[in-house]
């Protein structure tokens, strides 16, 4: 596929031969695709994937394969658990035991978007040889359905309700003769006759073989056999020790019932204060709490006040204190406290060259603007560059030591840093609005260049992004920003609280304004508010959810408060709003940084 064709919708596909097709809808599968180039020209088999037998081995008997790259019975796997009875088979051949066989994986999944609780396990379409189960809770928000042939369970799909996916999928596996509790199945394990004993029950009812952690392939008996041998009594250290819960954290629950039912009563949940670092014992708020009451100034004088334990702090305490300090006191910043990206005002690269994003407010750019960022490309010889999903410019593969000799020339040519290597303000992407398009409502592209003009530079605890829609279709995605405006009729929605990334967020509406003066007022209180109050490294996706929308709310639509917070955002403006590039190119920031070290070679 080379295009979707369509302005407002899909109208069509063309392909890269120049052949078109109509459309009406467009369906986007998403998953793996297996990599098998380099098999396929080594002369293997290949389908899909890489052919395999039950024994894991290619058309070329000496060689095995396992995991995402492979087909077997015709069939390719995307997730960790096949992998490990594949590898298991794999390892058996290998060390020539001569056993073992490879039959397929029932497999399980469950949806990693926050928010959704959705699990489905095996063949949950069923045909004319089996049966359906089914419950659906409308107001509970709540949808079960099982699958049954022989009565025994072959797919489920539970939605809202997930606790007794694993349990399902155990007895899937088993081959479990459900026919004795058929009549309760649906209503899950807790309805097995200890119905009122929660997880702790459920947990102790499910075998050793029980897979608790499919992402890491742990079970129950691996889990139950680390906290008893290494003396384990907290969940990090679950995870640490085994992996379990570890990565998409959606078996966390079952893993805190096994510390529960294993340790008994010398188990304890984990603190609801969690430490700043390992460097000390106080939590981020207490911190800057502390830092606000005393007047601390300096990270020294923040270790003296609350006993840190390490003299200078650690990589991860030593960014969350200099950005405590510059939001409490404007102009305060230590670059020796800053990642790499943020000491070099620019992003690193994989090879070791860095990328250079100019602004563009509003991503309006002029034809001079453009000619200036190609010289500047040509004079550096760019090895690449990029329009990216921030409407901005992006070269790739800059030289350190050139670095402030290219801010110079861009500086010149009247651009400034976009900030696109730091926890601080990115980008407003904006669509154009009723200057150009019919279903345009605002100005969405005029208010955008306010915004970004009014929030460029500003340090934040994470990147923060907005967007102007200049009407409800939403072009510029406004509903996944950190502050979104989507423009009506009648005035200006404003939305905070989204993101895309791994877990991607919807935003939650905040209000609606009548003028763009009351739309930048907000944004810029709303700005202040997370800045003061966020933890470091928190997104405001999920700041809201901790903090809770109504309180931000409160704070916000108190006029008096709201006023106060977006003054002192105005405050920290003044020194934020100092171009580093241009700061370097005028000499009056002199980094050693930059320089080349020159090392005589004998």
């Amino acid at each position: 596929t080379e295009e979707i064709l369509g302005d407002e919708r899909v109208t069509g596909l063309r392909f890269s031969d120049g052949s078109e097709i109509e459309a009406d809808l467009l369906v986007m599968a998403v998953g793996i695709k297996p990599n098998f180039e380099l098999a396929q020209k080594s002369g293997l088999h290949c389908e899909r994937g890489i052919v395999v037998n039950d024994t894991m081995q290619t058309f070329d008997p000496r060689i095995y394969a396992v995991g995402e790259c492979i087909q077997h019975r015709g069939i390719t796997y995307g997730l960790v658990a096949p992998l490990f009875e594949q590898a298991k088979v794999a390892a058996n051949h290998l060390a020539e035991f001569g056993i073992g066989r490879y039959e397929g994986t029932v497999t399980s999944t469950k949806l990693k978007v926050t928010g959704i609780e959705l699990f489905s396990a095996g063949d949950f379409h069923g045909d004319k040889n089996t049966e359906e189960l089914l419950f659906h809770d409308v107001a509970g928000g709540s949808y079960k359905k099982l699958v049954l042939q022989d009565n025994r369970i072959v797919g489920a799909v539970l939605y809202g309700d997930t606790i007794d996916g694993t349990w399902y999928f155990q007895l899937m596996k088993d081959q479990t003769d459900v026919a004795d509790f058929r009549n309760t199945l649906l209503f899950g394990q807790a309805h097995l006759g200890d119905a009122g004993h929660g997880d702790e029950t459920r947990v102790a009812a499910m075998p050793d073989n029980a897979e608790i952690c499919g992402c890491n392939g742990v079970t129950k008996g691996d889990i139950v056999a680390a906290i008893s041998e290494k003396k384990l009594f907290t969940l990090d250290d679950v995870r640490a020790h085994t992996k379990a819960s570890a990565s998409c954290g959606s078996c966390t629950g079952l893993v805190e019932s096994l510390l529960a039912h294993t340790l008994g009563g010398d188990y304890s949940e984990a603190p609801s204060k969690k430490p700043l670092c390992g460097c000390t014992d106080h939590s981020h708020d207490e911190v800057r709490t502390a830092i606000r009451e005393h007047e601390l100034k300096t990270q020294e004088e923040i270790h003296h006040m609350l006993d840190w334990k390490t003299p200078d702090g650690c990589a991860a305490c030593r960014m969350a204190l200099n950005y405590y300090l510059l939001c409490e006191y404007p102009g305060y910043d230590d670059p020796e406290s800053r990642f790499i990206n943020e000491r070099a005002h620019g992003n690193i690269q994989v090879d070791g060259s860095y990328s250079v994003v100019p602004r563009m407010f509003g991503g309006l750019c002029t034809p001079d603007e453009l000619r200036a960022i190609a010289d500047v490309a040509d004079k550096y010889e760019v090895p690449e560059m990029k329009v990216t999903g921030g409407q901005r410019i992006d070269m790739f593969g800059v030289k350190k030591e050139d670095l402030p000799a290219m801010w110079k020339d861009l500086s010149e040519a009247g651009f400034v840093s976009g900030h696109a290597y730091g926890k601080a303000m990115r980008t407003c992407k904006t669509c154009v609005g009723k200057t150009w398009c019919r279903m345009g409502t605002q100005d969405s592209t005029g208010l955008g260049v306010k915004l970004e003009e009014l929030t460029w530079g500003s340090w934040m605890p994470h990147k923060f992004k907005l967007a102007v829609s200049g009407c409800p279709r939403n072009c510029a995605e406004a509903t996944i920003k950190d502050f979104g405006v989507v423009c009506v009729d009648s005035g200006y929605e404003l939305h905070i609280g989204g993101n895309g990334g791994i877990k991607v967020r919807v935003t939650d509406f905040l209000t609606k304004v009548d003028t763009e003066e009351q739309v930048l007022e907000w944004c810029g209180a709303f700005c202040q508010l997370y800045r003061e109050d966020a933890h470091y490294l928190e997104r405001t996706a999920p700041w809201v959810e901790r903090v809770g929308l109504q309180k931000i709310k409160d704070a916000l639509e108190d006029e008096a408060q709201r006023k106060e917070l977006h003054e002192r955002f105005l405050v920290s403006q003044k020194p934020a709003q100092i171009d580093p590039w241009k700061a370097y190119a005028e000499g009056e920031r002199k980094d050693h940084h930059f320089e080349p070290i020159k090392l005589k070679v004998s």
